[in-house]
């Protein structure tokens, strides 16, 4: 096939399938936005990526954890991501519900097992989802070649807490492609990894390439359509078709 395509009933397809007779879970993202010191955009897309990995990574969403069942649950329905913002008082409710918070260059993003659509926590339901607009200061650098890099669509024009979602998706979709070996490689390393946009011309490579593709139901921001492609990186995350020395 000339592009990854998904399994008839994989959470990332546009058209109804099994999976939308599950009960729907979501996993819900708080990114600190404090007044006077946003994060960068691009780092708190990277950030937020690596959180949905340390949450899938974590032991306690794994056989018999804590978390795992929840998690199951969401991965067994549509695989739905909120991104909402919090600062001051809200930003420390939100830290102490259970979750993990996880920190880059500028951002902080805190983690949470999945809920039920309908059965956020109090102290998240009440956090604003619109409105979560960043900038980068400086262009981003070019992406390590040796880390996973998260392609976003340069066709699709997003919020910033949407487009965290859509990295979310893209490094869930590069963490089903691992084998354990190198999950754990990626993991202990800290899950490197870089998102960009990419060019139109190398965003139909890309898509055309046979890597994972988010197909983004359309939920909500966006019309359904791929948003994000996932290419592997030679050392931690050897992905299919991933370029090597």
């Amino acid at each position: 096939m000339s592009a990854y395509e998904p399994q008839a009933d994989s959470p990332f397809r546009t058209e109804r399938v099994s999976r939308d007779e599950a009960p729907q879970f979501v996993l819900p993202l708080v990114v600190r936005m404090e007044r006077a010191a946003p994060p960068a955009r691009t780092d708190a897309l990277e950030t937020a990526a690596r959180a949905v990995l340390t949450l899938l990574g974590d032991e306690r969403s794994q056989g018999e954890g804590a978390w795992a069942e929840a998690v199951r649950d969401w991965q067994d329905a549509r695989i739905r991501k909120v991104v909402r913002r919090a600062r001051g008082a809200e930003w420390r409710r939100a830290e102490a519900l259970d979750g993990i918070t996880v920190t880059g260059k500028s951002a902080e993003v805190r983690v949470y097992p999945p809920v039920p659509l309908d059965g956020w926590p109090k102290d998240l339901a009440r956090l604003q989802v619109s409105g979560t607009e960043l900038e980068d200061p400086e262009p981003p650098l070019d992406p390590d070649p040796g880390a996973p890099v998260l392609w976003l669509n340069p066709g699709v024009t997003m919020s910033a807490g949407k487009s965290m979602a859509q990295a979310g998706h893209g490094a869930q979709l590069a963490w089903w492609e691992l084998a354990e070996p190198d999950r754990a490689a990626w993991r202990e390393a800290g899950f490197p990894l870089s998102v960009r946009t990419a060019s139109p011309a190398r965003w139909r490579e890309l898509v055309a390439s046979g890597l994972p593709v988010v197909r983004d139901a359309g939920f909500t921001e966006i019309a359904p359509g791929e948003t994000v492609v996932a290419e592997g990186g030679s050392r931690f995350c050897p992905l299919p078709g991933s370029r090597r020395p």
